[in-house]
């Protein structure tokens, strides 16, 4: 990336590598990729030696999982990418385009996640990052009903869910999973339990409480489309039934960016085109 040309600095150009212009003349904070808030050890030794090197030494963790690196100085910025690239660390990016996958640690980590959401994640950014679109366009994933990555707010946000199908002969109507619906859709008699489905919000909380596997339950992805929150605060909205194949799921983000980059004028939103 040439970010001087005929004495001309090429602002755009390093906006758009991820080098952000600071208050401070020729000094730009340096955004990082990272996929879904995860780094390896040794992409944090590479990130704190530049900061160090390049930088004032102290590294900035934003809102959406990414790491900048303030103060890095104009003259630096093609030393500073080739030592990150060495050290397996990539730039990111800014500007009207695909920005940084998040994503919660779900149910590899998580007990209460129904989805794996770090492997989503990297697909995902595989896929779509740094794509060039009329607008930036950010996905998020969460693992569950808790909802920590607050997907509704991303363009596209995606949450884990299970369908649930209730067991009978595995079922001792002991009580738990009636008391672990938080949302009241199942109740008990004195001979079966009945699952209010217009209640349901597929968060499994009983498939994983049952002590009897009385609930089976497939896990999911629950969309939702729309979502900002910054100058215009709005929660995505979900249009579509869970889906259970990750191939369809892919099928249904080609077809929502392919709208966007299309039909949608410079600068606008996904959300303000007026299809959701």
């Amino acid at each position: 990336m040439k970010v001087v040309t005929n004495m001309a600095i090429d602002y755009k150009a390093l906006k758009n590598g991820g080098f952000m212009r600071q208050v401070q003349k020729n000094t730009f904070s340096l955004r990082l990729k990272v996929v879904g808030g995860n780094l390896t050890a040794e992409q944090l030794i590479t990130i704190a030696g530049i900061s160090k090197k390049y930088g004032d030494g102290h590294i900035h963790l934003t809102s959406r999982q990414g790491v900048e690196i303030p103060f890095i100085k104009l003259e630096n910025v093609d030393d500073v990418k080739s030592e990150l690239e060495a050290g397996g660390v990539n730039t990111g990016v800014c500007g009207p385009r695909v920005r940084t996958v998040t994503a919660c640690q779900g149910c590899t980590v998580c007990p209460s996640g129904c989805i794996d959401t770090y492997p989503l994640a990297v697909e995902i950014s595989d896929r779509y990052f740094g794509r060039e679109l009329p607008h930036k366009f950010k996905f998020g994933v969460t693992g569950c009903m808790n909802n920590c990555l607050k997907a509704e707010e991303n363009d596209l946000g995606i949450k884990g869910g299970y369908t649930i199908e209730w067991i009978k002969d595995s079922c001792t109507l002991c009580g738990v999973c009636e008391k672990a619906c938080r949302e009241g859709a199942i109740t008990q008699t004195e001979t079966q339990l009945v699952l209010d489905e217009s209640k349901c919000n597929n968060c499994g909380r009983c498939v994983k409480s049952c002590p009897f596997d009385a609930w089976k339950g497939e896990s999911g992805y629950i969309l939702s489309f729309g979502g900002t929150f910054g100058n215009l605060i709005a929660k995505g909205k979900v249009v579509l039934p869970i889906i259970h194949d990750k191939t369809v799921l892919f099928r249904v983000s080609d077809a929502a960016l392919a709208f966007f980059d299309k039909h949608a004028n410079p600068s606008e939103r996904f959300r303000l085109m007026g299809c959701i």
